[in-house]
């Protein structure tokens, strides 16, 4: 496919106002394939901006730039103007170290993680090890939201590993960083039967709170309340304390207080709260609660005049 000269300077132009530009779809927030999101995670693991460009939403950039760097894929990478490959390019850059430095960062440390298996947990791991054949391992990921996903993948000599209860585990850099202290366990009872994966470096869970005491923290001033409803709900039922709501800036202003801030979210019945409470703590605030049965709850436990609806 020859290329336009106006598209050439278009991409030319693009790439000589950022040093680092990432060709792919959707946007690093809400990428629209699983290559683009794999090239998001390792740039974001870098720690480094970078420039982004949704093909999806400018089709003769998506055609323009495989002809330009002569690379049949997207996502592509570029470093000062220089394509750097795709997302496997990527990952394996990634893996090895070679990405921070092409990006003039430090690189991580690679030091394996301390983790533990328990007896059960290797017998079954060793099971499906020997059901797979020679030449795999397990493969731990653990995403920014310290949930931990394993697999068996083949051996990768560039992985950071450790064998443990005789099992090989890998991990990528950004795994191995949040993996520290983690373990593995084999249950059977109430939670189910199969692997349970523990990490200490996971935000502490959002814990339920009663409209009693949420009411006396508030009246205290040691419980940041929040009301996720809209504004409409709101005018339909409201507490008779303090309260923030995610109204105009609330949400960007109450995203930047101290992570360690003590915040109670409330809505309707609960449910509504318990996920934007559950947004808090993925962005690492470590002191949340869940109002149990909103301000219906509220109601019959701490102001009848507040109505019901």
């Amino acid at each position: 496919m020859s290329l336009d000269p106006a598209l050439r300077s278009r991409i030319d132009s693009l790439l000589a106002a950022n040093r680092v530009v990432l060709f792919m779809k959707g946007e690093p927030g809400a990428p629209q394939c699983g290559f683009s999101s794999r090239a998001v995670r390792a740039l974001a693991d870098t720690g480094v901006d970078y420039a982004h460009i949704d093909v999806l939403s400018d089709p003769e950039i998506r055609e323009g730039i495989k002809a330009y760097g002569e690379w049949p894929t997207i996502p592509q990478l570029y470093i000062q103007g220089e394509l750097v490959g795709g997302s496997d390019i990527i990952d394996q850059m990634a893996r090895s170290g070679e990405l921070h430095t092409a990006l003039g960062v430090q690189a991580p440390d690679r030091t394996p993680p301390s983790i533990t298996i328990t007896p059960a947990a290797a017998s079954m791991l060793r099971d499906a090890l020997a059901d797979a054949g020679d030449g795999y391992a397990v493969l731990v990921e653990v995403d920014l939201r310290f949930n931990a996903k394993l697999q068996l993948g083949p051996v990768d000599a560039d992985a950071i590993a450790v064998v443990t209860e005789g099992v090989r585990v890998q991990f990528d850099l950004a795994s191995a960083q949040r993996a520290k202290g983690l373990s593995i366990d084999f249950v059977d009872d109430a939670r189910g039967r199969g692997l349970v994966v523990e990490n200490p470096n996971a935000p502490p869970k959002v814990k339920p709170l009663t409209p009693t005491e949420a009411a006396s923290r508030v009246a205290a001033g040691t419980l940041t309340l929040i009301d996720v409803r809209p504004e409409d709900e709101r005018s339909l039922a409201s507490v008779a304390c303090t309260f923030e709501s995610f109204d105009d800036d609330g949400l960007a202003r109450l995203e930047s207080l101290p992570k360690d801030a003590p915040l109670a979210f409330l809505c309707h019945h609960g449910r509504r709260s318990a996920q934007a409470a559950e947004h808090f703590r993925q962005r690492g605030f470590t002191s949340l609660f869940n109002v149990e049965g909103g301000i219906d709850a509220w109601s019959t436990q701490v102001d009848a005049n507040v109505p019901r609806y």
